[in-house]
C-alpha cells in the first residue's frame, strides 16, 4: 500500500472536470513538483491525456507499473497548483521546469 503525502481530505476542488491522469510517485508519495508535464491523445473519454513526472524518474523507474498510477488531474493539481494554468493546452503539448525552478512550455 502506498504512503501518500496528501489524504483524501487534504484534495481541494482545484481543478475539477479535466479527468484522469498518469502520475508518478515521485510526485504522489514523495512529494516533488512537477518538473515534467506532457498531453497525449486521450485513450478514452474519461482520459484527459496528461502525464506529470518530477523529472527525476529513470526509464527502469518508468518500465515499473507500480511506480505510477492514474488519478483526477484535480490531485495532481493539489500536489502542485503551478500545473493548472496549462492544463488546457492541446494534445501535443509539453512543459518542464526550467533552471528558474518555472514551468515553461517546450518544444519537441
Amino acid at each position: 500500500m502506498k504512503n501518500f503525502k496528501l489524504n483524501a481530505g487534504q484534495i481541494k476542488p482545484l481543478a475539477n472536470g479535466h479527468g484522469g491522469c498518469i502520475a508518478t510517485d515521485m510526485i504522489t508519495v514523495e512529494g516533488k513538483s512537477v518538473g515534467y508535464m506532457y498531453r497525449e491523445e486521450p485513450n478514452n473519454p474519461q482520459d484527459s491525456g496528461w502525464c506529470f513526472m518530477s523529472g527525476y524518474e529513470s526509464q527502469e523507474y518508468m518500465d515499473d507499473p507500480n511506480n505510477h498510477a492514474i488519478y483526477d488531474v484535480n490531485t495532481i493539481a493539489n500536489y502542485d497548483p503551478e500545473i493548472i494554468p496549462f492544463l488546457n493546452a492541446p494534445v501535443g503539448s509539453a512543459f518542464e521546469r526550467n533552471s528558474a525552478g518555472v514551468l515553461a512550455e517546450i518544444s519537441e
